[in-house]
């Protein structure tokens, strides 16, 4: 689907106290943005921001970090912080490419990675842009804590099979996973639903998840 450009976009995200301008990876960057040394954890791809705002206003003593490649998206999740009473204090947003990773977080920084209903890329010769894919699982493993977890969900069965085939490739280990979220009691369990979920759901289609860890 082609994006809208929005003129404004840049400027109001430059301007915006909750997107941080020229991340660094140096040691206590981080804290203190936050002005704490809570756990990290990030959502990749965040898109309008439905389930990264639902997490922080649901868990303030854990820093989010919301990333959007595209200036108008993340456009969409600064308005609905704006729209808010009172924003989550936990909640801060990049605009940037996920392949810089390792240039705004330090090595074991992050405790636990969101991917969700992440481009499919479906053409073969496009798999390492996947965001599940062995490239991106070794980017991961620069930034993720030892005891840090990589959570994925998606409604598009081709690529769930092949990110449960990239895990072990990529030397992660899978703690557990389903076909069909909404029907698995125990991984359901406080599911917060993205907007893309509600809209296949609705449809009738499955929803796949795992959980991976280092």
């Amino acid at each position: 689907m082609r994006l809208r450009n929005i003129p404004s976009a840049d400027g109001i995200i430059a301007e915006s106290p909750f997107c941080i301008q020229n991340p660094s990876s140096c040691p206590d960057f981080w804290k203190n943005v936050f002005q704490n040394e809570n756990p990290i954890h990030i959502e990749i791809g965040m898109g309008k921001g439905d389930f990264i705002i639902q997490l922080a206003q649901q868990n303030p003593d854990i820093n989010y970090i919301g990333i959007e490649k595209y200036t108008s998206v993340l456009l969409r999740a600064v308005q609905k912080l704006q729209r808010l009473e009172a924003a989550p204090a936990c909640l801060r947003f990049l605009c940037m490419d996920a392949e810089n990773l390792s240039e705004v977080f330090s090595p074991n920084e992050v405790s636990r990675i969101y991917l969700n209903f992440s481009d499919p890329w479906p053409k073969k010769r496009h798999a390492r842009r996947r965001l599940t894919s062995r490239q991106f699982l070794s980017l991961y493993d620069q930034i993720l804590s030892s005891h840090g977890t990589l959570e994925f969900k998606t409604d598009n069965k081709l690529l769930f099979d092949f990110s449960l085939e990239e895990l072990p490739e990529a030397h992660w280990n899978l703690d557990s996973f389903t076909y069909d979220l909404h029907q698995d009691a125990q991984m359901n369990q406080n599911n917060i639903m993205t907007e893309y979920e509600k809209k296949f759901s609705a449809l009738g289609n499955p929803i796949y998840k795992f959980i991976a860890s280092r």
